[in-house]
């Protein structure tokens, strides 16, 4: 956890940032660049060529022979896109783990932003949207991209808008769920016990793990791992939410960053309360809160000592994961896909992703809009997106059923020609094959072929009983601006209350409360209930 003075700094240089940000725009809000006839980016004249700089992130993942902005799909976007429109594309590389603090930097110099960049933080793009620091993109998508704006489809270009124009081209997710669970089967059947049906089950369960240790640990086992991260807590904290009003939907939920999150509504203080029994029991992971990236939580699965965990649907089945090491080092273990956590209507509700993935951006200062939008076009048609995802046929897939499967075995080259695939397709999240069906197909069928039948339930638990996304008519501006600081307000809060001994638990609960809603979570409650009135009234 960050400590108040590290807080402080960081709260200090997002308000120069944002100062810095606003200045910046504003001195460029007169340019040609944001006026589709103007000569500046008319774009009809071919005579001249120009760079086009677009952001990719950097993942420090690239193999031999290639870098982030020299590889197989940096040279097809020149070859395919820049040369036959006289455009030198560049690519400005922007480390993943620090995205939206040095696009922040990027945003506020001006002159050395890319004409496209991106984000998958709400809170980020309203901000540089509501300082006038980017271009309406409504009139270019109009004259230069019916193939994108069909791809798009008004359900996702909505999310692109701020308070009515269009300042962003997001992207469209192929994957809304997010989370399934996972079990040792093979201590279920060692224990003759069923698999859990329910909460109370799964709770029984975890303390059969912990009294007869299954796996032999040696009084290591962990009967449910637990991180800070998202994945983890989520589940289990989005059962324990009473059926709300619409009223309370809006009004009650907090979005900070890309996540709707609980805080306030009724069934929340419970899921801590059950958190909190299951830590003083024993139950869960003892050192959690130091667990930030997920990396122990990784390697209690791969040693055989974990009974139970939530995390992103398909993250165990990757080549050499948690579930192929875990077998390496456990011959006969078996992890199964559950669904366990159940509400007060014996559903089993978890979050689910936007429709819209990253937020594409040209910023104000731009004069090259039009080969942007021109850009992301291209990747909308024909087969473009297809080859971005896919690479070659033969080489790195083959089709079947109308799936793209990847080849087994594929030579180091072809391996390389889609190491960031997933970063320079920027249009869509995920591989987009023409229907819901045929593209988690697809997801499946790009894991290890032991593995495709425990993604494709994994997808099925994540795809159940999905909570939607609370979209608000205009932006909170509250949301923006207290947006981070409560986030970290939140782990806080989550961590301190688990952790607490039982008979402090209601006093460290109403501390951590009034500490959150100081911070910020008042005036988001105020602004969000005032939108819901004016939504209500017309």
């Amino acid at each position: 956890m960050r400590n108040k003075k590290r807080s402080g700094l960081a709260i200090t240089t997002i308000i120069l940032i944002t100062s810095l940000l606003f200045t910046a725009c504003s001195s460029s809000s007169n340019s040609k660049s944001n006026d589709p006839s103007g000569s500046a980016q008319s774009g009809e004249s071919s005579s001249k060529r120009v760079t086009l700089k677009v952001e990719v992130f950097d993942r420090g993942n690239s193999p031999a022979g290639a870098t982030i902005t020299d590889n197989y799909l940096t040279r097809y976007v020149q070859e395919s896109f820049g040369d036959p429109n006289n455009i030198d594309v560049e690519f400005v590389p922007i480390p993943r783990s620090e995205e939206v603090e040095k696009l922040n930097v990027l945003m506020a110099s001006g002159s050395d932003v890319p004409d496209i960049v991106f984000t998958y933080d709400t809170n980020t793009f309203n901000r540089y949207a509501s300082q006038g620091g980017l271009t309406d993109l409504a009139p270019l998508l109009e004259q230069y991209a019916p193939n994108l704006t069909a791809f798009l489809g008004e359900e996702i270009l909505q999310y692109g808008r701020y308070e009515g124009t269009q300042y962003a081209v997001p992207a469209k997710r192929t994957q809304l769920g997010k989370y399934a669970s996972f079990i040792r089967q093979d201590w279920l059947d060692k224990l003759g016990l069923p698999v859990p049906q329910t909460t109370e089950e799964l709770y029984n369960v975890l303390k059969a793990f912990k009294e007869k240790d299954p796996g032999e640990t040696g009084g290591q086992v962990i009967p449910m791992a637990m991180t800070v991260a998202n994945a983890q807590y989520e589940p289990l904290l989005w059962s324990f939410i009473e059926p709300l009003t619409e009223e309370q939907t809006y009004t009650l939920t907090q979005t900070l960053g890309s996540n709707d999150y609980p805080t306030l509504l009724p069934g929340f203080k419970n899921g801590l309360q059950f958190m909190n029994k299951l830590y003083n029991e024993g139950l869960i992971s003892k050192d959690f809160a130091l667990d930030t990236d997920k990396k122990k939580l990784g390697e209690d699965v791969s040693s055989g000592k974990v009974g139970f965990f939530s995390e992103d649907d398909v993250n165990p089945f990757y080549e050499n994961g948690p579930y192929a090491t875990l077998q390496e080092n456990v011959p006969g273990a078996i992890l199964k896909s559950v669904d366990v956590f159940t509400n007060s209507e014996g559903k089993h509700a978890k979050p689910m992703y936007n429709p819209n993935g990253m937020y594409i951006m040209v910023p104000k200062s731009s004069e090259r809009a039009v080969e942007a939008i021109k850009y992301l076009e291209w990747m909308a048609s024909d087969d473009h997106l297809f080859h971005m995802q896919n690479g070659v046929e033969g080489e790195n897939y083959t089709m079947v059923d109308g799936v793209p499967v990847a080849v087994e075995n594929p030579t180091e080259e072809a391996l390389s020609r889609l190491f960031n695939s997933g970063d320079m397709a920027i249009i869509s999240n995920g591989k987009q094959l023409g229907s819901d069906e045929l593209n988690l197909k697809a997801r499946a069928m790009q894991f290890p072929p032991r593995y495709q039948q425990d993604v494709a339930e994994a997808q099925e638990i994540a795809n159940t009983d999905l909570i939607q996304p609370v979209v608000m008519s205009k932006p909170i501006e509250a949301q923006t601006k207290y947006g981070t600081t409560l986030q970290e307000k939140f782990h806080e809060m989550l961590v301190k209350v688990t952790m607490a001994k039982p008979e402090q638990f209601e006093s460290v609960y109403e501390s951590m409360m009034k500490d959150y809603m100081a911070s910020g979570g008042q005036a988001i409650l105020d602004e969000r209930t005032a939108v819901y009135k004016e939504m209500k009234s017309k």
